[in-house]
């Protein structure tokens, strides 16, 4: 059964979705595979808080970069700001970030190095609330993931964009993601019709997503998939997501 967003464009119904899938992936069992596991938020919560400004970190310095040279100068990154420990982070002075970003061991974009600190004291304020970092967002509602990037947008830095949903995606948060072929999908279906990161599509997209969760008992990271197999001209074996 298909369903209307926002009381006009018609809303895809899972099994139809499901079904163009794994039409273009050779079928169910392939699909499966493709689709991966769940998402285990037991896991994220037994990070601690220095793993998670490290895959921040690492995921700023990866936007708009080779991925392959971050993640090959990344013990680099661990060693210079002390295995990203949020403390001793926070009580580095301007002159040492200044001096590291130059370190040609790293990758030398101070505007970046300077996200860090940041993004270290944002993790800090949230733990004087009582609880982890990782707690938090584990603990954040699966049908507002949009909040939550829209959170680490606000009180982080340079986490705006698909870099805060990579980054809790890399941590074991369960998210769907914003790729090229998910937002051809909702443009095609007419979910969409303005600028990708305006709060109305956000908010059309994350509907959407929690409709079909009502439906299955895929996580979103699988159904973010999912949308990207179904749609445009990858098929078989074509991972676009």
């Amino acid at each position: 059964m298909d369903r209307r967003i926002d009381g006009k464009a018609v809303l895809e119904s899972f099994n139809s979705l499901y079904q163009r899938a794994a039409d273009r992936k050779g079928g169910k069992k392939a699909l499966h595979h493709l689709l991966g596991n769940e998402s285990d938020h037991q896991t994220l919560t037994s990070l601690s808080d220095d793993r998670i400004l490290s895959a921040f970190t690492k995921k700023v310095f990866q936007s708009g970069f080779v991925w392959r040279v971050v993640e090959n100068k990344w013990p680099n990154f661990e060693e210079s700001f002390f295995n990203f420990d949020i403390t001793k982070v926070l009580m580095m002075p301007e002159e040492m970030m200044e001096r590291k970003a130059a370190d040609p061991k790293i990758i030398r974009n101070f505007n970046k190095v300077k996200t860090i600190k940041t993004n270290a004291q944002m993790i800090f304020e949230e733990q004087q609330n009582g609880h982890s970092f990782s707690e938090f967002l584990a603990n954040w509602p699966d049908d507002n993931l949009i909040g939550l990037w829209a959170y680490l947008k606000k009180h982080g830095h340079r986490l705006g964009g698909n870099t805060g949903p990579y980054a809790l995606r890399a941590l074991g948060r369960d998210t769907f993601l914003l790729t090229r072929d998910i937002e051809a999908y909702f443009r095609a279906h007419h979910i969409i019709d303005g600028g990708l990161q305006s709060k109305k599509s956000l908010a059309a997209i994350q509907a959407s997503f929690n409709q079909w969760q009502t439906e299955c008992n895929l996580s979103l990271s699988q159904l973010s998939r999912l949308v990207a197999y179904a749609t445009g001209d990858n098929h078989i074996y074509a991972d676009n997501e």
